[in-house]
């Protein structure tokens, strides 16, 4: 389904919510209208309005009722109603069954009202994508439909205007506002060969990109699709609840058939007053209450993770993500950035520590490892120019010989360059790096070592705090990384982990989860959705770091699209609070019942208070369900 179809929907929706409203009021004016001529004396022309009060305000959710048992082959409660107001109308009492019907009526705009507004943010969404794109065609721009692009157009997107496709920047740079799809306020600098995100704004910058994917597979339209399908997917409660619905309504049709007569033998009652009572417990037990305890708050739960760059795969997720009871991490990708950069950079007593960083960087820039890349960056952060050597020579697995001006230089390992140099080299600086976690490259010239470069993978600035968050809400937390045991235990410590297992396969991940399911139970993992999949996969609940990837998208239950780590305790608080207002829902509407049930018995409620008490306490619950619409404090 395309986001302009999915927009129209919306637009239909809207209007037919409108209609059941009026509907809905038309037939309370008609109820005034009667009952005044009622008063006056006129009984027949009364009856009149009232049938038609009964056809106005009672016939969208009569069709619906009547639409839902030929498909489902079972009564529901909107068939209850029915039966109810016809049986009201069948003993005499016109003005309490056009009532019954108003106020189901008007419960029922309101309902629709409630549940459409869970998918307020996801609407907002549908009105960011640009139907219309410059074509860039012989360096003409022409402004054609989103739709008829085709992969590897030239797109000209000008200042101000939204990013049509998803593709990448060709000519210029700009500032990008990634809101719409990561939550991030702060506008990011794209320049040429960066990834650009239908839906995001272009701010201050005339550029042109090359569309990459179809307009219909944009990482926006996948969000939508996803946070739809996981507001149509139903969690286990709300399977059971609906289940547990049509059982539940052919007991209580079969209680109020014995209730037609039984009264009247053993209780000496009327037959008027046991056929109205049978009919006012029609009403009451009608377990409308109880079938909105569940979605209207999970709908509403998925809305809110949306909007804060939290993306369930389905009601069932969410549901489960509130139970667990530990969580694993990957290490690189997810717990650190993932890239590694220079840490420390120690030269020889007496050289000049940026002739030497010169050096040492022209020779890595011939290099596209990612230790060569990080020190080459380093350089260029610290603004040295660089030297470039004569020739190089790649020694694959030890380093790099290289010619300079100087002489031969060596840039590598303890073994590349002499282990004995290596351990006296500045107080055995190197061993007290190699502690800490951190790789550590060598370079030697024709009078030993002349510096050492320590790099690590930085650890994600919110990484601590999302674990000591997580480790506030009662869960378990443990790493599980190919690192080697040092590397592992360094970032186990900065991070203040619980617990660490290194030297781990993708297979091994599995192993581990396995061991902790059977510990804990409940266990989530948290990965970068490529070569932790078998663990997400495995895991209760799999959370992909996002940031945009397609992989993540497709790989785990919940994706984490800003790449901030504080959002899985946000995203547990969510479940929990989700799972404490349901349980709410279910105690209330099921007390309600008990209640009016009871009143009736004793002939203390009359129909319209019963429809009332029955049709408010349905409204309060999804009511309280959309309080998951605002923030988890």
């Amino acid at each position: 389904m395309t986001i302009i179809n999915t927009y129209q929907q919306k637009k239909t929706v809207n209007w037919m919510e409108q209609l059941e409203l009026i509907a809905a009021i038309s037939s309370g004016l008609l109820i005034g209208t009667a009952w005044m001529i009622q008063k006056n004396g006129a009984e027949s022309f009364s009856v009149a309005i009232y049938i038609l009060a009964f056809l106005i305000g009672g016939y969208a959710k009569a069709k619906e009722g009547i639409e839902e048992t030929i498909k489902n082959k079972s009564l529901n409660v909107e068939m209850l109603m029915v039966f109810a107001a016809i049986g009201s109308a069948f003993i005499g009492y016109w003005a309490e069954g056009a009532i019954l019907i108003f106020i189901f009526a008007i419960s029922g705009a309101l309902e629709t009202y409630t549940l459409n507004k869970s998918h307020k943010e996801i609407s907002s969404l549908m009105e960011l994508q640009p139907e219309e794109a410059w074509l860039l065609e012989n360096e003409v721009a022409t402004k054609v439909p989103t739709a008829s692009l085709e992969t590897g157009a030239i797109l000209l997107v000008k200042p101000g205007e939204r990013i049509p496709v998803d593709g990448r920047i060709t000519v210029g740079t700009t500032s990008v506002d990634l809101s719409a799809i990561n939550g991030e306020s702060i506008p990011a600098t794209k320049t040429v060969g960066d990834e650009l995100f239908a839906g995001t704004v272009n701010l201050n910058g005339a550029i042109q990109m090359q569309m990459t994917k179809p307009s219909s597979e944009t990482l926006f339209q996948k969000i939508i699709t996803l946070v739809q399908n996981a507001q149509s997917e139903k969690s286990p409660s709300q399977q059971f609840i609906e289940k547990f619905e049509g059982t539940y309504v052919k007991a209580v049709i079969g209680t109020v058939l014995v209730m037609m007569f039984l009264p009247h033998f053993i209780f000496g009652w009327d037959w008027t007053t046991t056929i109205y009572r049978a009919i006012v417990l029609l009403v009451v037990a009608s377990p409308c209450a109880l079938v909105a305890s569940i979605m209207p708050a999970t709908l509403a739960a998925v809305s809110n993770g949306a909007k804060r760059g939290v993306l369930f795969k389905g009601g069932v997720h969410l549901e489960q993500l509130g139970s667990l009871q530990a969580i694993a991490f990957d290490k690189t990708g997810t717990l650190t950035n993932g890239t590694p950069v220079v840490t420390d950079f120690i030269v020889r007593d007496g050289t000049n520590k940026d002739e030497v960083l010169a050096v040492l960087a022209g020779i890595e820039s011939r290099s596209n490892h990612p230790l060569a890349i990080a020190i080459t960056k380093y350089a260029s952060v610290k603004n040295v120019e660089l030297t470039l050597p004569k020739h190089i020579e790649d020694v694959p697995g030890h380093g790099i010989r290289a010619l300079t001006e100087s002489g031969t230089i060596l840039v590598g390992n303890p073994r590349f360059v002499g282990t004995e140099k290596v351990v006296d080299f500045q107080n055995h600086v190197a061993e007290t790096l190699a502690a800490q976690g951190k790789t550590v490259i060598f370079m030697k010239d024709n009078q030993g070592i002349l510096a050492v470069v320590a790099l690590k993978d930085t650890v994600r600035f919110e990484a601590a705090k999302a674990i000591q968050i997580l480790q506030r809400t009662g869960l378990h937390t443990v790493m599980l990384t190919g690192d080697n045991e040092r590397t592992a235990a360094a970032i186990a410590k900065e991070v203040n982990i619980d617990n660490f297992v290194a030297e781990c396969l993708p297979e091994t991940k599995v192993g581990q989860l396995k061991k902790l399911q059977g510990i804990y139970g409940q266990v989530g993992m948290v990965g970068d959705g490529i070569n932790d999949a078998p663990a997400l996969a495995n895991a209760t609940t799999g959370i992909a770091m996002g940031e945009g990837t397609d992989i993540a998208l497709e790989t785990a239950d919940v994706v984490l699209m800003k790449n901030d780590l504080t959002r899985i305790a946000y995203a547990v608080r969510l479940s929990r609070k989700m799972q404490r207002i349901v349980k709410q829902n279910i105690f209330f509407s099921i007390a309600v019942i008990i209640l009016l049930i009871i009143s009736n018995f004793l002939q203390v409620i009359d129909l319209p208070f019963g429809v009332i008490g029955h049709e408010g306490s349905t409204i309060l619950v999804i009511l309280n369900g959309l309080r998951m619409l605002n923030p988890i404090d």
